[in-house]
């Protein structure tokens, strides 16, 4: 019998759904390109760049419109949140705790998730792009772990023009509808790596060959070549997380 698409399931993500999706049209015209490369059944990892506070909730809605639940792995400090965290918890979105230890086993919980023909969604960054251009920085190596582990579909996906709406640690532009561009890869080849896949130098390598498909995507987007060396925070003298001095 043929598995019933995950948007025509009941679930929770229907009522948030019904407010998002209008409210999201309100600031954002979404065209999405190959939107054959998002497998419209079974688990999968989707890892796409990450340059304005808004942008998850575009990526959330251009992964649903495709006819399959956005799933995150969202910081557990989000979780703590009234009436967000309880809205993480429904809809199945996944922690990811400070300590190493808890990361792991978050990471089995996201794992579960994908062996229930799941999609999860990891930020291929880890946070906010420090790069002044907003090109993609240099990438953390989760998304590559949970494909790896989980031997699913490793997805690079590129997005841009949300930072029109919601600049990087800015304020929201509004009455303003911005084009913005979304775009999915085709699944990479991670058999490369299969052979070695926890060793950090394979993560390593995986993680900058998919950091190469991100970029190379949203170059095609911006229609502008990407920096020959990608943006690294820790030899600029900034932190990884927190805000940006303006």
């Amino acid at each position: 019998m043929a598995s019933t698409p995950e948007k025509s399931r009941p679930s929770a993500f229907w009522p948030l759904a019904a407010i998002i999706v209008p409210i999201t049209g309100l600031f954002a015209r979404i065209e999405i390109r190959g939107a054959e490369n998002l497998p419209r059944e079974g688990a999968y990892v989707l890892a796409p760049n990450h340059n304005s506070e808004f942008d998850p909730v575009i990526v959330a809605v251009a992964v649903w419109r495709l006819g399959r639940a956005p799933r995150f792995m969202a910081k557990e400090s989000l979780f703590k949140v009234p009436v967000l965290g309880a809205a993480l918890r429904a809809t199945g979105m996944v922690p990811v705790p400070r300590t190493s230890t808890s990361a792991n086993q978050s990471m089995k919980a996201a794992e579960q998730i994908a062996r229930d023909g799941r999609g999860v969604i990891v930020y291929a960054e880890g946070t906010l792009t420090r790069d002044p251009e907003l090109w993609p920085m240099r990438g953390k190596t989760g998304a590559v772990r949970l494909a790896l582990a989980g031997d699913l579909p490793l997805i690079p996906m590129a997005q841009w023009g949300v930072q029109q709406i919601l600049p990087r640690y800015g304020k929201l532009k509004f009455p303003r509808r911005a084009h913005v561009i979304v775009e999915f890869g085709p699944a990479m080849d991670m058999s490369a790596y299969t052979a070695t896949p926890t060793q950090p130098a394979t993560l390593t390598k995986a993680t900058d060959a998919m950091m190469n498909e991100v970029t190379a995507m949203l170059s095609g987007i911006r229609g502008l070549p990407a920096p020959a060396e990608r943006w690294n925070p820790s030899q600029h003298g900034q932190n990884e997380t927190g805000r940006l001095e303006s």
